[in-house]
């Protein structure tokens, strides 16, 4: 739309007073200092060891860390719906990371994000979030959120040895119509992920589910970032594209536990890194979105670790 032109929003208000400033690109913000996390509180390796080692974690997980993800899951999905319901215009993503942080250590909880990733550049915040054409690992900043951007909020915690990882894109303010499909697509892509998991399948028919969907109506999927095996480790061994790679011929197996989290496009799939080492945008600065969930391969399906408690 041109500056002048009246907003699409039927406000009666000019475009460029009213959501031009949601179509500017995002631009980083001033990151605040690190937030302290109580002596108490358990943290994973790579904290105290300052770098991530990984290590040969069973894809199949036993009974015991299964219950133990249930109820971890089941606390980041709690964590994930109370920082989204402050999600509005004129808030910083910063004040939300506060809002997760706090609600994580009050749970008895370490927010995973912070200080993963190895020495060099450990990630500073609780919580990730990416707004607009942001694909992932958004760092939270004084940014306002402005009315009409959309913003994922992707939370993960540690907690009784264990990590939940859970992610939602959420609307602030009037919306466009291209945006709210884009969600909507995107979230009826995570389902089709999760109907596709069932044991004796071939991995790859999760992507090849989430793939036809998504470009069934009209949108891309992000190849770069993927889902994840998860468990006592942030990330395992296992990958899990979001688009059809038939050469994955892994067998799905009851007890695996991992992340479908599809990343889907208005326009390109391909992406550019931000200096920071973490932020990705999509390549033409069009929107993107993400929904993700920690799943739980069962004898004759999936069983979602991570429900919203508000759907």
């Amino acid at each position: 739309m041109k500056a002048n032109d009246q907003c699409f929003c039927g406000s009666g208000r000019k475009f460029k007073r009213c959501h031009k400033a949601s179509f500017e690109p995002v631009r980083p913000g001033a990151i605040s200092p690190l937030r302290p996390v109580p002596d108490t509180i358990e943290v994973p390796a790579y904290v105290v060891e300052g770098r991530v080692d990984r290590w040969d974690e069973p894809a199949v997980k036993s009974p015991d860390v299964i219950a133990r993800m249930r109820r971890t899951g089941a606390e980041a999905a709690r964590i994930l719906a109370l920082t989204g319901a402050a999600v509005r215009p004129g808030i910083t993503t910063d004040e939300l990371d506060r809002i997760c942080h706090e609600a994580t250590v009050e749970a008895g909880a370490y927010p995973s994000p912070l200080l993963y990733g190895g020495p060099d550049n450990p990630f500073p915040k609780s919580v990730c979030t990416s707004v607009n054409e942001i694909i992932c690992h958004g760092i939270p900043d004084d940014r306002e959120l402005v009315d009409g951007d959309i913003v994922n909020i992707d939370v993960t915690i540690f907690r009784e040895g264990v990590h939940g990882d859970t992610n939602r894109t959420f609307f602030v303010g009037e919306v466009d119509d291209v945006s709210r499909r884009l969600v909507q697509v995107t979230y009826e892509s995570l389902l089709r992920g999760i109907e596709a998991v069932k044991p004796g399948e071939p991995f790859s028919a999760i992507g090849r589910a989430i793939q036809t969907h998504a470009e069934a109506e009209g949108f891309g999927v992000v190849r770069a970032f993927v889902g994840h095996g998860i468990g006592e480790q942030f990330h395992t061994d296992l990958h899990i594209p979001h688009y059809h790679e038939p050469r994955l011929t892994d067998i799905i197996e009851p007890g695996m536990t991992f992340t479908i989290e599809p990343m889907i496009t208005v326009g390109a799939h391909e992406h550019v890194m931000w200096s920071d080492g973490w932020t990705a945008a999509t390549i033409d600065r069009k929107r993107t979105a993400q929904f993700e969930h920690t799943i739980l391969v069962t004898d004759d399906g999936a069983e979602v670790l991570t429900p919203h408690p508000d759907t």
